[in-house]
């Protein structure tokens, strides 16, 4: 999701809860993966029927994902310990992150880029989906001239534009899986890039004025066009968009035949260190607690929830610098001992297949006992 300012108007969580129904994400594979540095082994999906014997499905995503704040071997690192406790979850691959500094991820310069590159290849079969977090996380990219013009809005913003056409956001969409095809990396869906400077602060308060602020009906129907044409991983595009940590019904956001987007919003807050790799916003009881008897993750496998999605941010989460690395294996651990038998970890591009094919029902939406 990337830098929210704790100064903004208006929060992720508060803007976006405006948004309504959101949940989901897609893309075809097994639900559960493993693999090694070299070569994968892919695990089976639960029969549809006896899918997942009252389990709670869990997944997760991770933003802002990205070689420079913390390099391949950090990635591979996280890799190889998703893919041994056989989780399943998304992390983002930005192409033109830092774009000035770097260049593009699809034109790779450096030995470090193309390790990242090839561990970012791999993440699919460690059970990690890849979304992009559209292509700079800043500045929309002119893919005519090979970088962003002075004064182009941010991407983030964008998505909420009224006036965008589908054939807009299509375009721009396909330039990026145009330049994920050059270096092998298959999207499965989209998360939104959020931001925090002056500018997209000032279109957002506009954008509340005049109405609130909502994610252009033109979004959806354009990833659902590409997701026809193959151009995603898989036949459901997740993504995290609408987001907000509010409970709401599961519902597609566009569809058509066994081809469907949807928007899976996280059930807690980032307590892995967030963007700002902050000590203060790590704290793995937020999830479960030691004696597992309390935490977010607790209430809903308590309550039987469907599935609970989590979510973090590179800066906090990496194995190399982040904060929140230790909380974060700390969480599985304490669910592996206390609720071995009561979850299954899953992309959200499985999860959403699921629901798409209709062999998996949501549950309704649990709250939470502290809000």
């Amino acid at each position: 999701m990337g830098r929210i300012s704790h100064r903004l108007t208006i929060r992720r969580r508060d803007f976006l809860r405006q948004g309504g129904i959101g949940l989901a994400v897609g893309a075809a594979g097994s639900l559960l993966a493993g693999c090694s540095s070299q070569s994968t082994e892919k695990g089976s999906a639960p029969s549809p029927t006896q899918p997942f014997d009252g389990k709670t499905i869990l997944t997760f995503y991770i933003d802002d994902t990205n070689p420079y704040t913390a390099g391949a071997d950090a990635f591979k690192e996280f890799l190889d310990f998703a893919a041994a406790h056989q989780l399943g979850g998304e992390s983002s691959v930005i192409l033109g992150y830092n774009w000035e500094d770097h260049g593009l991820l699809s034109n790779p310069s450096t030995d470090e880029q193309r390790s990242y590159i090839e561990q970012a290849k791999r993440a699919y079969d460690c059970g990690i989906d890849t979304h992009m977090e559209l292509m700079t996380h800043s500045g929309l990219f002119d893919f005519d001239t090979g970088q962003v013009s002075d004064g182009a809005q941010h991407e983030g913003v964008w998505l909420h534009e009224p006036e965008v056409s589908q054939d807009q956001y299509e375009a721009y969409f396909r330039g990026i899986l145009d330049e994920g095809d050059k270096i092998d990396i298959r999207f499965t869906g989209v998360t939104w890039p959020g931001c925090g400077c002056d500018a997209c602060e000032l279109r957002y308060s506009e954008l509340m004025q005049g109405g609130g602020v909502k994610v252009n009906p033109n979004l959806w129907k354009a990833l659902l066009n590409l997701a026809s044409e193959g151009r995603f991983r898989g036949e459901t595009v997740p993504c995290f968009v609408l987001g907000g940590l509010e409970e709401h019904a599961l519902a597609a956001m566009a569809s058509e035949g066994k081809y469907g987007v949807y928007d899976l919003y996280p059930h807690v807050d980032d307590f892995f260190g967030i963007w700002d790799n902050l000590p203060e916003r790590v704290n793995a009881d937020t999830y479960i607690s030691a004696d597992g008897t309390s935490g977010r993750i607790v209430e809903k496998i308590n309550a039987g929830a469907s599935h609970c999605v989590l979510y973090g941010h590179w800066q906090g989460l990496n194995p190399a610098t982040g904060v929140g690395w230790d909380a974060f294996k700390t969480v599985v651990q304490r669910l592996e001992s206390h609720y071995p038998d009561r979850i299954l970890w899953m992309r959200p591009s499985a999860l959403t297949d699921l629901v798409h094919q209709g062999d998996l029902i949501p549950s309704q939406p649990v709250p939470a006992s502290d809000a």
